[in-house]
């Protein structure tokens, strides 16, 4: 039902005197019968009649008809609340120091090159203004000065940094701008209580339809996307089979099955259907039943912020808009004062009496011009990549505003960053993410030009002059051949790009290669567990060089499909190789594989990592040891090097040389396993507390870096060691939780949607 269909036509701005001339005796005699008989079939499934869209003029009054603000003011104060919280999480405010500090060398990725990031305590600044506005929004207080902080910050963020955009950034963003231009503080709001105008006041229509049809879009054109054949053939997700969420389906059903109908054919029926089955009253519980179950699934899968439960939010936008007022008025009247209203709005005075009919204002034109604009533009952007082809790679577009959530994954073999001093000749390897904070560079053209334009700058202090700049990146997508993405031949510092134009060094992707992928599943199944294999595909003309440490014997090369040439460069011989020939590969030694053949050339490394496998052996005996020694089979003293095994490894035994490395090595990996273990069969309390534990100290740790940034703007730096002192305690958390400043910013600032 559209939202407003149970409002009576009070309060409009204009009336149609169709509506409100003297009720004739027909019209009375209607009024007498049952609701399902005097509704229409049209309105009771989309909550008007299909003349309101006969004409313009109708259509101007049915997106301005006066609403229930109740809804709307429930989903204003949700999401404020979810953005105040993700401020401190993906938008990065607990670890804002590691990413800002004044004075490092980091290259970044902004959408325009103008922009740059203000001085750290000024970015603390800017997001405390955005903190500011996100709480405002909650409470609706100053609204329209909130959102304005809010979105004119946030903005400014998510513009500044490419390389953490997703999809529901993005979604972010639309929201707190149309937030902006609607009135949803109308209704439990701060606004409301100061001014009676405001308080439980109707809004228009357009208010809903706006943010109906954006999560509408969001569902839908995910699912669109989904059509893919890498998504319908289950190669998108295939490792998500694997998680403990899908354990009950292993109970009827292999992990083949619950990959390729579980994972990719629901996401899929869901994406699609979901915007559907929540606009009609009849599908709408089913809707919220599978919608819910859905995103508190990813909520676990992913580490996606505050987005699922963001999605969880706008369910109740499809409900007929007084479901709060219906809703809250269940509880006991003594918490009525502290709760939303539950008496519903005020009906204008003058529909009492036969208003004048009137024409709409330019103001209501206005508005359903830009809504229809809005939608219209909405449903265009995710196609609209024919227009900056310069963003397009392997997939169409930048990553966060194409919907195309989950549908590609990618994995990385091999990155080598090459330089020439312009001036001297020399060549030399840079160490790939040298100078940045992210790795998405590698996928996309247009950040690798950021990315080598930012080394050219900063290569000069080190002496190494005019420098050209040469990538050689290695991807897999969506479990395919791991190939080159961009051409290794290309100084990307000379390079041309425009967004507007394809890039000219971007290499093909070789989708003909991918029915390899059902032989790479039979190939793989044939192998023992500590064989490991990679599958390699190459252009005529260009050659891979590579390195075989010595941990890997048992190396060996294997040609599926072309022709190739391998140079041992020690030895200085080449060997050529046709399709099902294989040579073993020394370890310790570099060697080249030229591909000769006219077309692209596929091949195998197949390898033993030996060391691990030693080492797994050693590990094999130990623990049968151990458990010889617990059980009194074992009747032999240990030597003092094995001693541990019985006593355990103290922190002051770590150094100590008397040990076996290996025996250290050994109860410290079983130490993590027992910790990995423990946390799996932690109890939902304990879980809660964990989770509570580091959420606290993370925003703890954001809001004193801020009120430090914030004291140093009023008053000025204070001594060094009053500094340092400031920011220990910020640092400090829980004996039990404490781990490195590395791992825990690999956990704040991990994208698991990319």
């Amino acid at each position: 039902m559209e939202p407003g269909a149970r409002d009576a036509p009070a309060g409009a701005p204009y009336v149609e005197p169709s509506k409100v001339k003297k009720k004739s005796s027909n019209e009375n005699k209607q009024a007498t019968l049952a609701p399902s008989e005097q509704t229409s079939t049209v309105k009771r499934l989309f909550g008007f009649e299909k003349e309101d869209i006969s004409s313009w003029h109708r259509l101007v009054c049915l997106l301005n008809r006066p609403t229930d603000p109740a809804s709307l003011g429930i989903f204003r104060f949700l999401f404020g609340m979810l953005m105040a919280l993700d401020i401190t999480q993906e938008r990065g405010l607990s670890h804002l120091d590691y990413k800002y500090l004044d004075g490092a060398p980091v290259c970044r990725f902004p959408l325009f090159n103008f922009l740059k990031p203000l001085p750290m305590d000024w970015m603390f600044f800017v997001y405390f203004v955005m903190f500011l506005g996100a709480v405002g929004i909650m409470l609706g207080c100053f609204y329209r000065l909130a959102c304005l902080m809010f979105i004119s910050t946030y903005w400014y963020v998510f513009f500044l940094d490419k390389t953490t955009w997703n999809n529901h950034s993005y979604l972010y963003g639309l929201i707190g701008f149309q937030l902006t231009l609607m009135d949803a503080n109308r209704y439990w709001s701060l606004d409301g209580l100061r001014n009676p105008r405001k308080r439980n006041a109707h809004v228009p229509l357009w208010n809903y339809t706006m943010l109906r049809t954006q999560i509408f879009i969001v569902y839908f054109i995910a699912g669109v996307k989904k059509l893919d054949a890498d998504w319908v053939e289950g190669y998108s997700m295939k490792y998500l089979a694997h998680h403990w969420l899908f354990e009950p389906f292993k109970l009827i059903l292999p992990v083949e099955l619950i990959n390729l109908m579980v994972v990719h054919g629901g996401g899929l029926i869901l994406d699609l259907t979901a915007g559907y089955l929540l606009f009609f009253d009849a599908t709408r519980p089913v809707a919220f039943f599978f919608v819910s179950y859905f995103h508190c699934m990813n909520s676990q899968l992913f580490s996606i912020g505050m987005f699922s439960y963001t999605m969880l939010a706008t369910s109740p936008l499809f409900c007929y808009p007084d479901w709060p007022r219906c809703f809250f008025g269940r509880f006991p009247e003594f918490l009525q004062p502290i709760l939303p209203f539950i008496s519903p709005p005020p009906i204008p005075k003058e529909v009492h009496a036969a208003p004048k009919p009137t024409t709409p204002s330019f103001k209501h034109k206005f508005r359903a011009i830009f809504t229809i604009l809005y939608i219209t533009e909405q449903f265009f952007l995710p196609y609209s990549h024919f227009i900056t082809q310069g963003y397009n790679n392997w997939t169409n577009g930048l990553y966060g505003y194409s919907w195309d959530m989950m549908v590609h994954s990618r994995s990385h073999q091999h990155v080598k960053i090459t330089y020439t001093d312009g001036v001297t000749g020399d060549v030399g390897y840079l160490n790939p993410g040298v100078f940045t904070q992210s790795r998405r560079w590698k996928d996309h053209g247009d950040m690798l030009k950021q990315y080598a334009t930012c080394l050219s700058e900063n290569l000069p202090r080190f002496n190494i002059s005019d420098p050209e700049i040469y990538f050689d990146i290695w991807v897999s997508i969506n479990d395919r051949f791991q190939q080159r993405i961009f051409d290794p031949r290309v100084d990307i510092v000379k390079a041309g790009w425009s967004p507007f134009r394809p890039n000219s060094w971007l290499m093909p992707l070789l989708v003909d290669l991918s029915p390899w992928r059902t032989k790479f599943e039979e190939i793989e199944g044939s192998l023992d567990n500590q064989t490991e294999v990679v599958f390699i595909a190459d252009f005529p003309g260009l050659y891979l060089e590579n390195y075989v440490s010595e941990d890997l014997g048992n190396t060996s090369v294997q040609v599926l499909v072309g022709q190739v040439n391998v140079e041992m460069v020690d030895e200085k011989k080449n060997y050529s190789l046709q399709p099902g020939e294989k040579m073993q590969i020394p370890a310790g030694a570099y060697h080249k594989v030229y591909t000769v053949s006219e077309g692209p050339s596929c091949y195998m490394y197949i390898y033993v990592n030996t060391t691990e496998a030693e080492l797994q052996k050693n590990f094999t005996k130990l623990s049968e040891l151990q458990e010889k020694v617990r059980n009194g089979t074992e009747t032999e003293p240990l030597p003092p090097e094995l001693q541990p095994l019985i006593t355990g490894l103290d922190d002051q035994d770590s150094d100590n040389s008397v040990i076996d490395p290996v025996v250290r090595l050994f109860l410290k990996r079983q130490k993590r396993m027992q910790e990995v273990k423990k946390r799996r069969e932690a109890s939902l309390i304990e879980r809660f507390q964990r989770f509570s534990s580091k959420k606290y100290y993370s925003i703890k740790r954001g809001f004193l870096m801020t009120a430090i940034a914030l004291r140093n703007l009023a008053v000025g730096l204070p001594p060094l060691e009053q500094l340092t002192r400031e920011v220990a305690y910020a640092n400090m958390k829980e004996p039990e939780t404490e781990t490195s400043q590395d791992e825990h910013l690999k956990e704040e600032v991990g994208h698991g949607e990319l």
